[in-house]
């Protein structure tokens, strides 16, 4: 395509009709309205230079033990009570207030916080012990129980926030404040990617699930590069929004529009030093690459009958909780590093016994499948899998409590969480909550404790995982202090 002093001569390969004379301002105003504009580049995550470049650290702090990152988030806070910490003192007290010397003062939400009486709640679900560790799991997972000597469960996870927007934001982006870069946005950014023609780092949300909104700032760069951001995979005929070319443009046409807004970028880059221009033509070139390669990971016809029965019967309905965690393992086997799945619902203020048998019928199936896809495939050993929402909920019941009615209010004081693979230890429980399940009383894990963690697993040390925000270098860790949790790791 000859450019002359800033003119295009011809436009014909782009568009189908000349347009000589055209400058790069209308060039690129014609592309914008034939091709999704420049907004795409802004919705297309890791660009082909990061690759490249392997992240701003030259090199993992030291021997990582996971390479990539499948998180399972439970948004909206699932009970500990009902799923992981037994508390049969609760089914003793059953009605009976909780007492002052248990609760301390701590601070109660507006919905509980006004009611006559907080009267303690003992789960409807029976408990028993699994595996060789035998450890207590409700009978709500039973599938997940089956995979409990692979799971090291921490029941003394606490957060500083107690209302959705700000836990989950903290859980997410380690404040809980909105602007900061996301788990997945450091991780790209400190360590690159290790695939040529996927992002390295995508987000699943399981469709039809309404409760708590989810907001794209949560899979975002913050003050990172916008390159480093999530990538949305939805379920239909458009996993990404603005892949696809229009109808009428194949795929050289498209080509050649690339190669011309490339030149276009470089005359720039040329004239005014703007390295976001080349982070913009490697997003293209992503973009390009995406369009062959996410049509071929996002198509689960391939896999083998076997495969859908160990996921259920969701596995085949695109979209479910079920679907995206066969397509996270799809994602895994590509190279993408970090994969964060959402799936809502969890927060059962109210009808809470029907309300978690419908979450955990959802749920506990396909991630248990996904821990023993990924084991027998080989990758367990350096897939880092996280199971957890973004706090508890309270031992006693927010509105009337029946024999076989109660709702649970949020509850950050204590919650549990699971981790599997990626140098994790299997068959652990980590951490005890006192018998009435509401304080932690040995083994406190802390949210900046479970990033400091994670990231270690990944080969990161956290205080050297930085950048330079407002004069300060940042972390997703924050200043204060945060432990690596040794205790569930096969090797320090």
């Amino acid at each position: 395509m000859p450019i002359s002093n800033g003119r295009i001569s011809s436009f014909s390969a782009l568009s189908g009709h000349p347009a000589a004379g055209v400058n790069r301002r209308e060039l690129l105003q014609r592309i914008g309205l034939g091709f999704g504009g420049i907004a795409l580049a802004d919705l297309l995550g890791t660009p082909r230079q990061a690759i490249a470049a392997g992240g701003a650290l030259p090199s993992p702090h030291h021997a990582p033990t996971a390479k990539r990152v499948i998180y399972l988030f439970q948004s909206g806070g699932p009970s500990q009570l009902e799923t992981f910490d037994y508390k049969p003192l609760l089914n003793e007290k059953q009605g009976q207030p909780l007492p002052d010397s248990v609760r301390n003062g701590q601070r109660l939400t507006g919905m509980s916080g006004n009611q006559s009486s907080l009267p303690l709640a003992g789960s409807l679900f029976k408990f028993g012990q699994h595996g060789q560790s035998g450890t207590w799991i409700s009978e709500l997972l039973p599938n997940t129980a089956k995979m409990v000597d692979d799971l090291a469960i921490i029941r003394s996870m606490t957060t500083e926030a107690i209302n959705h927007d700000p836990a989950i934001t903290f859980l997410q982006t380690g404040n809980q404040l909105s602007g900061r870069p996301s788990i997945g946005a450091w991780l790209s950014y400190g360590l690159g990617s290790d695939n040529d023609n996927l992002p390295a780092f995508v987000v699943l949300i399981t469709k039809g699930k309404g409760d708590q909104p989810l907001y794209s700032r949560l899979w975002g760069t913050g003050f990172l590069p916008s390159k480093y951001q999530g990538v949305q995979f939805r379920s239909g005929k458009e996993p990404v929004l603005y892949l696809n070319n229009p109808d009428g443009i194949d795929r050289d046409s498209r080509r050649q529009m690339l190669d011309g807004l490339r030149e276009l970028h470089e005359l720039e880059l040329e004239a005014t030093g703007d390295t976001e221009l080349q982070t913009r033509i490697a997003q293209y070139e992503m973009a390009f690459r995406m369009q062959a390669s996410v049509p071929d990971v996002t198509d689960l016809s391939s896999e083998p009958e076997h495969i859908f029965d160990l996921y259920g019967p969701d596995a085949k309905k695109p979209g479910t909780f079920a679907a995206n965690c066969l397509l996270a393992r799809r994602l895994a086997e590509k190279g993408v590093k970090f994969i964060q799945l959402y799936h809502q619902g969890w927060d059962q203020h109210g009808g809470l016994p029907k309300g978690i048998q419908t979450q955990c019928r959802e749920t506990d199936l396909p991630a248990a499948a996904l821990l023993m896809d990924l084991k027998q495939r080989g990758m367990l050993n350096d897939t880092l899998v996280i199971w957890g929402g973004e706090f508890g909920r309270t031992n006693y019941s927010q509105g009337k409590l029946t024999a076989t009615d109660y709702g649970r209010d949020h509850h950050p004081r204590c919650f549990s969480m699971w981790m599997a693979g990626g140098g994790v230890k299997g068959g652990v429980v980590h951490g005890e909550t006192c018998p009435f399940g509401y304080n932690v009383v040995q083994n406190e894990v802390r949210v900046r404790d479970f990033h400091a963690t994670l990231l270690h697993l990944l080969g990161i040390d956290h205080e050297r995982l930085s950048h330079k925000f407002q004069g300060l270098d940042a972390r997703l860790t924050g200043v204060e202090e945060a432990h690596v949790v040794k205790e569930i790791l096969e090797r320090v």
